[in-house]
Order: C-alpha cells, then structure tokens, then sequence
C-alpha cells in the first residue's frame, strides 16, 4: 500500500514540474507565431522595381587572441566594430617582461544590446492606393496593386544615444536574429511595381487597395563602458570601467514587402 502511495506522489509531482515547462515552450512557440508574415502581407522582392540591396550585417569572428581576451571579462562584448578592432590589435608583452604593468585605454563604446520587446506593425507607412470605381458597371470588376510612385522607407532609432551606428547594428543583428525576417533600415519600393493578386469589386460598389510597408519597433537596452587592455608581464586582460545602461527603440522596415488591405464602398 505504502508503495502505491509512493508511486503515485512521484508521479504526481513529475506531473506539476512538467506543467511549467510545458507552459515556458508554449509561450515560446506563441512568440515565434507573433513573427509569422500574415496572408495580408505579400514579397514583392521579385517584382520590386528598384532592387533592394540586402543590409547584410558582417559577422565578425574574434581571433584567437580575442577570444580568450573575452572570455574573461565580466561585462558580455558583441559590439563587432569593436571585436574588429581588437583583432588588428597586435599585443605581444615580453615573457621576461616581469613586473611591466600597462594599461591602455581603448575608448568609450557600446558593449552589448539586450532585447526586451518586439513587435511588428503590418501598417507602418502607407506607400500607396488604388481605387475602382464600379457604381455604375455592369459586371463585377477586378483591382490590382500597382505603385503610382516610387517610396522611401525609412527606419531610425527613436531616441538619441551615443556611438548610433554602432548601436543600429547591434539592433539589425539581433533583431534579424529574433524574427528571421529580411530587416533592413531602408526599403524602397519602386514606381510601377505590380502585384498579380486580384481583388473583386461587385457593380453598384466601388474599391480601394491599400499598400502598406510593414517594420519591427524593437526595444531594449544599450551597456556602454570604458575598454582597457590591462598588461601584467605576460598576461594580457581586457578591463571595463564606468559601466552604464540606456534604454532605446528603433523601427526597422522589413525589407520588399508590402501589406495590403482593400475595402468596398
């Protein structure tokens, strides 16, 4: 009986542990659907008129040396102008060198970006309208989208923050890599760009297409700190000093695509 009890109390407790862990991968998968592009929401990278060219981040791979120059430091380094620049750094302190100590300043510089929320608006900036007048047809018409002019899209950060180029791309990066999504700070969509999808405007009615070019608002927060390279004899560290965090946004097109919602009056 006691063994029945046992089992049963083990199995019951199996049971509460897994239920918040089934509930955390339920809250991830919701948050990879938030990312999904909606039927609404069409690539025109094929018919686009102006061609895009893709923002494609360089991935900077640190060198030996910066590798286990990062290892050690307490504050996390991803800003990759900065790993590029300690990767050209040639630092080679005699092995006789016993009791040199050194320390040089590499400058002030945005070390990391942690993200707190992202979201997407399908309808960031409209780029254009059709319309269709079929009040007085005779039979039931189609609208298509076709781009009077060509348009701009612009994304930008939302508010002033030290060192921006470097803070937007760490953004773009990690941005691109929460939402796999073709993200860019510029999107343009081409004069005459068509789509071949059709929407029906019935006689006594008259329709407008709308387009839209959709973007990600990101936020999250910047750390910024005072790099050293700490010498010791032989031994070589980087030290961060002064560390401080801003909290920042930016709204970043997703490149070559165009949401569309059409309407009957």
């Amino acid at each position: 009986m006691k063994r029945r009890y046992y089992l049963f109390a083990l199995l019951l407790l199996a049971y509460t542990c897994l239920i918040p862990l089934n509930s955390i991968a339920a809250e991830k998968e919701k948050k990879k659907e938030d990312f999904k592009i909606p039927s609404h929401v069409l690539s025109i990278s094929k018919e686009n008129t102006f061609p895009n060219s893709a923002e494609d981040q360089e991935v900077v791979e640190p060198s030996a040396l910066t590798k286990d120059l990062l290892k050690k430091v307490e504050v996390p380094i991803e800003n990759p102008d900065l790993i590029k620049m300690l990767n050209e750094t040639t630092l080679k302190p005699s092995p006789i060198a016993v009791g040199y100590r050194g320390m040089i300043y590499v400058g002030r510089w945005p070390l990391n970006y942690q993200s707190s929320d992202t979201n997407i608006n399908w309808e960031y900036q409209q780029i254009n309208s059709n319309e269709l007048n079929n009040i007085g047809g005779e039979k039931d018409q189609e609208i298509y989208y076709n781009q009077q002019e060509q348009r701009n899209v612009k994304g930008a950060l939302t508010n002033k923050i030290s060192d921006p180029e470097d803070v937007k791309k760490m953004m773009l990066l990690r941005t691109k890599e929460k939402t796999n999504l073709p993200l860019s700070y510029q999107s343009i969509i081409g004069k005459d760009t068509k789509k071949d999808n059709s929407y029906t405007v019935p006689i006594k009615k008259s329709g407008s297409l709308k387009a839209y070019a959709p973007a990600v608002n990101e936020k999250g927060k910047v750390t910024f700190g005072e790099v050293y390279i700490q010498l010791k004899g032989s031994k070589k560290t980087i030290v961060v000093k002064n560390v401080t965090k801003q909290g920042i946004g930016a709204w970043i097109p997703i490149q070559d695509h165009v949401s569309f919602s059409f309407q009957l009056k």
